[in-house]
């Protein structure tokens, strides 16, 4: 059955969001910031929001809202029909406002017929005429494959032990892989997990917000890169780079843990290399496959090699210029 949203609440986030592509970052450097505690009054009000609003003749419907710091007190708000993205999100009724922190400590996102306040860790949604059409609470969603331990059998790559794993590698101070590394060992076919963290950097924009890769054989890139919020271009957050975009944007907010499960079966060849079949990857993404069974036909750009062959490969994390880090990763061999 068909839904109505009453148009007061549609009119309350009636700005459609502009991807990275479209936006321009701040000229000079960007404050960068790897410790929640040190991050300021701006991430602690961007994040998810969850909650149920009145739907006119329907009544209340699900309801989700991402809030995204974008620097100096402004904020861009998303709001999501049928809940959160990989939580009823109907995948196409998504709408955006702009607002701004004000002397209350509140933002408000608005529009020509309806706003959104946000306050305390809530989301009150209203008319002009001052009537409250629905109130969301801040959630904290984690993936359900976050912290998942290794199998017997499983090659482990890195536990925050050491780095011998890798060439290139190094270690922050509190036990995290850093970027710009690549394993010694080289794999064919296998199922990996890996656990990321990207930076906040509110004032940056697209591909200069919180950039890295994960390059499966040192040929195709899924791409990592704080996407939270956007509309999920192959360029973007779980995209593979410049191949496919995901199936949906499952980018948790900046210094949130997230998580990639990765079952990769490495191209085949005959005995005189011609190519049987392409490479296949299916990919999830917090627990959601944002890929599935995809033919990897080519490349990307930034590994080392733009040749598909029988070699085996290794698994690189990218160093893009930003501090993105990496915990818990381990794989196993087909």
């Amino acid at each position: 059955m068909k839904r109505v949203f009453p148009r007061v609440a549609v009119l309350a986030f009636s700005l459609l969001l502009a991807s990275a592509a479209g936006a321009t970052a701040a000229e000079g450097e960007h404050e960068v910031f790897t410790d929640p505690a040190k991050a300021g009054p701006d991430f602690d009000i961007q994040g998810e929001y969850s909650g149920e609003f009145l739907a006119g003749d329907s009544g209340e419907a699900k309801f989700g809202l991402q809030v995204i710091a974008l620097g100096d007190g402004k904020f861009r708000g998303v709001a999501f029909f049928g809940g959160l993205p990989g939580d009823g999100w109907d995948g196409f009724s998504r709408l955006a406002a702009e607002g701004k922190l004000q002397d209350d400590g509140s933002v408000v996102l608005e529009a020509s017929e309806g706003k959104g306040i946000v306050k305390d860790g809530k989301i009150s949604i209203r008319s002009n005429d001052g009537q409250e059409l629905g109130v969301l609470e801040k959630v904290h969603r984690e993936s359900p494959t976050l912290g998942a331990e290794a199998p017997e059998g499983a090659i482990v790559l890195f536990d925050g032990t050491g780095t011998d794993a890798f060439e290139g590698a190094t270690m922050t101070d509190d036990g995290l892989l850093n970027v710009g590394c690549r394993t010694k060992q080289k794999f064919q076919d296998f199922q990996l997990h890996i656990e990321f963290r990207t930076p906040f950097k509110p004032t940056a924009r697209g591909q200069e917000r919180g950039n890295s890769g994960v390059y499966l054989q040192d040929r195709y890139e899924c791409q990592v890169l704080d996407s939270f919020g956007l509309e999920g271009e192959d360029n973007e957050c779980g995209g593979i780079y410049h191949v496919k975009r995901p199936r949906e944007n499952l980018c948790y907010p900046p210094l949130s843990w997230q998580t990639y499960d990765i079952d990769f079966t490495a191209a085949k060849f005959d005995d005189d290399g011609n190519k049987l079949s392409d490479a296949v990857a299916t990919i999830k993404h917090n627990g959601f496959v944002i890929h599935k069974n995809l033919e990897l036909k080519t490349t990307t750009p930034g590994g080392a090699t733009d040749q598909i062959s029988a070699e085996p490969g290794a698994l690189f994390l990218q160093d893009h210029g930003n501090p993105v880090a990496y915990r818990n990763v381990w794989i196993v061999e087909k």
